[in-house]
């Protein structure tokens, strides 16, 4: 795949309203009566929460082809930094919104806070052990059962997931992500994919929190003096093939400025459909 199709948008569903979603992000931005959880409670990501949601939410409709009539499912939507924008544009009437992550505050915070004024939006609990976020968890991430039927998602979000995952957890994961998205439903994906440029810091900009190192023949790379899962970096090709072999088809991939190359983000962006329409 080249680089021009790799950076080439999958063609939305429908025809995106730029100036409505730079004024919606915008207002997200600047909208102080949105719900947003104390700093100290925030245990994932850094930056500001609101401008960061906001942020994404472009992402989504611009790249991803989110619409407010979708299905979606936030794997990992921790506190809400996700939820909170798509609240002002998911349609109350149409759509759902589903949010799981093993952590129990942020589940907690998102029931109080989001589903008393917005009850298409739920939040549960999935107790997935994980040595950073949820070590005294239950169910081995290895044997993940996501607690949805087939086919139930239209979109699927999953950003600074696979960023603290294992490859082999990864892989069960995506199994899942296809099982629950509709045919043609999309995932929206951020990873750090350890391409040439970014193993040898070719340009000699890349984030210095990111200093992978591979170790032994394993895909992934990882944050020397850190704790093993607080940033995974993939060799490039393994999410490519990982997505293929769950049934999902690479619509798009964005390379970020983490490397120290010009872009608009800064982690990875994959964006995968779901082939098929069986189980």
């Amino acid at each position: 795949m080249t680089q021009a199709a790799l950076l080439q948008s999958p063609a939305p569903a429908r025809l995106i309203d730029e100036d409505r979603v730079r004024w919606l992000t915008q207002s997200i931005r600047h909208n102080r009566f949105l719900p947003q959880p104390d700093t100290t409670s925030v245990f994932v990501g850094d930056g500001d929460f609101r401008a960061i949601g906001a942020e994404f939410l472009g992402h989504f409709i611009r790249i991803g082809g989110l619409r407010e009539d979708s299905r979606v499912l936030d794997i990992g939507c921790g506190i809400g930094r996700m939820a909170v924008p798509l609240t002002q544009y998911l349609d109350p009437q149409t759509s759902r919104y589903d949010g799981i992550d093993p952590v129990e505050d942020g589940i907690g915070w998102c029931r109080r806070t989001i589903t008393p004024a917005y009850p298409n939006f739920a939040f549960q609990q999935l107790d997935i052990a994980h040595e950073l976020y949820n070590p005294n968890g239950k169910i081995s991430g290895k044997a993940l059962k996501l607690p949805f039927p087939d086919q139930r998602f239209d979109f699927v979000i999953m950003t600074s997931v696979v960023t603290h995952l294992p490859p082999a957890e990864v892989l069960v994961y995506l199994a899942e992500v296809r099982r629950v998205l509709s045919p043609g439903g999309r995932l929206f994906m951020t990873a750090f994919v350890v391409d040439a440029i970014a193993s040898a810091n070719e340009h000699g900009r890349r984030d210095p929190r990111l200093t992978f190192q591979r170790y032994s023949e394993s895909p992934c790379w990882f944050v020397p003096n850190q704790p093993r899962l607080a940033a995974i970096g993939f060799e490039d090709g393994f999410l490519d093939k990982a997505l293929e072999r769950a049934g999902l088809s690479v619509a798009l991939k964005s390379l970020g400025h983490w490397r120290g190359t010009k872009a608009a983000h800064h982690q990875d962006f994959i964006v995968a459909k779901r082939r098929g329409s069986g189980r």
